[in-house]
């Protein structure tokens, strides 16, 4: 679960936050390597922003706004994490999937008191790395449905916010 501002940002940039994040502004994220995703079909509605020139891609569907997740702008770092609430499935179903979120991060911005799990986090984070690791060495992280093949250059353009669309979004003041 994040509680970063930047993910809370992008809920209202979707303009359904209420959707997204759940009672204390976090967004339930499962990180996957890319090769993982298949876009099956509307692709051609996959849009993308930037809440700044050096932020992650945003990846959202433009046609009901629904995010799908968020990627390094570099492909050479294969991760994404799924934003929880684009997949099908009920909340058990996808339990049984993927597991209940078991990491809180960024709890400082959250909406009330949430314990951060620094334990739970470090491990999250080793796995995260042996699997980004493992992808690069077996080249798996080729294998980018968010990328153009054999290029850093993503599918689509990103739409870059400008800075007082970012903090207006972000709640700065």
């Amino acid at each position: 679960m994040c509680y970063c501002r930047d993910c809370q940002a992008f809920a209202r940039y979707l303009g359904t936050p209420e959707g997204i994040l759940n009672d204390q502004g976090g967004t339930d994220i499962i990180a996957t390597l890319p090769r993982h995703v298949h876009l099956t079909k509307g692709a051609e509605r996959l849009l993308c922003v930037r809440l700044s020139d050096k932020g992650m891609l945003r990846w959202y569907a433009s046609c009901c706004r629904t995010p799908i997740g968020n990627t390094p702008p570099d492909p050479k770092l294969p991760y994404v994490g799924l934003v929880r609430t684009c997949l099908p499935g009920t909340p058990s179903e996808l339990d049984g999937a993927f597991g209940p979120a078991r990491v809180s991060l960024n709890t400082g911005s959250a909406n009330g008191q949430v314990s951060p799990t620094r334990i739970a986090a470090f491990f999250a984070i080793l796995k995260i790395m042996r699997n980004v690791l493992g992808a690069r060495l077996s080249g798996a992280f080729k294998e980018n449905p968010f990328f153009r093949p054999g290029s850093a250059v993503p599918i689509v353009v990103p739409h870059v916010l400008k800075p007082d669309e970012r903090h207006v979004l972000r709640g700065d003041t």
